[in-house]
């Protein structure tokens, strides 16, 4: 007999599993179960942890929190194997808000109603100034993080399910993607040709690469020569003012990128232009420097050239267009040249075509207009043809 139920009080039953004998010591080992409502529903979960032990899916409970399962998950997953700046940024949802919020439920008594009223509180009331609640978006960044962490309990075998996808992430409208066109590109790289900036500027917008990647982009992995980059690392400014050099998360990522002719001859000549100012320094420039760095070869803080970008578009007449739209505007215009979506997919390092199409399939309203111009040039070619016969 698998197991039993004996009633404890009115309303209260235990459910007494019987789960084998130790292999060590020979003696029986027993699970047991409170349950609080009628006979027949403690019956019902009996029936229910027999078929679990008998399926092999039956996990023993746990009397681990919420919250210190997410201080273990941070430590032993987060860290290894997540960019610094995505743990640092799940560290500071978990202790901020997720922790003080939902760590001191039992992590087997997690359900989606306390996820949920979670969700709502924060909508409402989650602002630390009083002032309101978080916004739909931030919310479903905590979606994220419980999902992925309860994606891990269940891995490491201890809950049966992850609740959380019976829960529906706030919904929002995501900014909308603002890009370059042709002409305005060239006429922002003009305003800022006389700029410290325009080196990194020009490479962004000319490769599609990533801020992290083009900040840590060394002399060692650029051939002028031949024409291309070759991207193996990204830079990572954390809250402790450390920066931190990581390989690529994915090995799309790690990839090499041809050079246009024209950004060959700017990082040509913004070399040159390094090696005069260390000259006088009287520190050479070598293969292992930085690309786009201070005055002394430290790297630049990321968040002063995204800030050194917004100043500038704004006084160029562009305001709204971000530091990370230069990697649209790059996608939008291969496209509308008519590149294959695989190589502007190998260029941005995305995982999969799918990825890339899921993001730019719409961008652009002159592909929507190519593609209808095209579609009647095929049926003005297949109507003369026709005529022809």
């Amino acid at each position: 007999m698998r197991g039993h139920i004996k009633q404890r009080s009115k309303g209260s039953w235990t459910i007494i599993l019987n789960l084998g004998r130790d292999p060590a010591t020979g003696k029986r080992k027993q699970q047991w179960v409170t349950i609080r409502g009628t006979k027949k529903e403690a019956e019902t979960k009996l029936s229910e942890l027999q078929h679990q032990l008998d399926t092999g899916g039956y996990i023993k409970p746990d009397k681990v929190t919420l919250g210190q399962f997410l201080e273990r998950w941070l430590a032993d997953y987060a860290v290894p194997n997540l960019s610094p700046e995505t743990t640092q940024a799940y560290e500071f949802m978990a202790r901020k808000h997720l922790i003080p919020g939902l760590g001191f439920i039992p992590l087997q008594q997690l359900t989606p109603a306390h996820i949920q009223a979670y969700y709502t509180e924060k909508l409402t009331t989650g602002r630390r100034d009083g002032q309101g609640g978080l916004s739909p978006r931030t919310v479903r960044h905590h979606h994220r993080l419980l999902h992925v962490l309860l994606e891990s309990a269940v891995k490491w075998q201890l809950v049966q399910r992850n609740v959380s996808d019976s829960v529906d992430a706030p919904k929002f409208r995501p900014k909308e993607m603002r890009t370059f066109n042709q002409d305005d590109m060239l006429s922002f790289l003009e305003s800022v040709k006389e700029t410290e900036y325009y080196p990194v500027f020009y490479t962004a917008l000319f490769t599609g690469m990533r801020r992290s990647e083009l900040l840590a982009l060394r002399w060692s992995d650029v051939d002028l020569d031949l024409g291309f980059i070759s991207i193996n690392r990204s830079l990572h400014h954390l809250a402790d003012k450390s920066f931190v050099f990581q390989p690529p998360k994915t090995t799309k990522s790690r990839r090499q990128v041809p050079l246009a002719p024209s950004n060959s001859l700017v990082l040509k000549l913004h070399l040159e232009g390094q090696r005069a100012a260390r000259l006088l320094m009287d520190q050479p420039v070598h293969d292992d420097g930085l690309v786009f760095c201070q005055v002394d070869g430290g790297p630049l803080l990321p968040h002063s050239v995204s800030q050194a970008w917004r100043r500038l578009v704004r006084k160029a007449g562009f305001p709204g267009i971000r530091m990370h739209d230069a990697r649209h505007t790059h996608a939008t215009l291969m496209l509308e040249q008519g590149v294959n979506w695989k190589i502007i997919s190998e260029r941005l390092g995305h995982g999969s075509v799918a990825m890339t199409l899921d993001l730019y399939a719409h961008a652009s309203p002159g592909l929507q207009q190519a593609a209808a111009q095209g579609f009647d040039k095929v049926l003005n070619s297949v109507n003369k043809g026709s005529e022809t016969g």
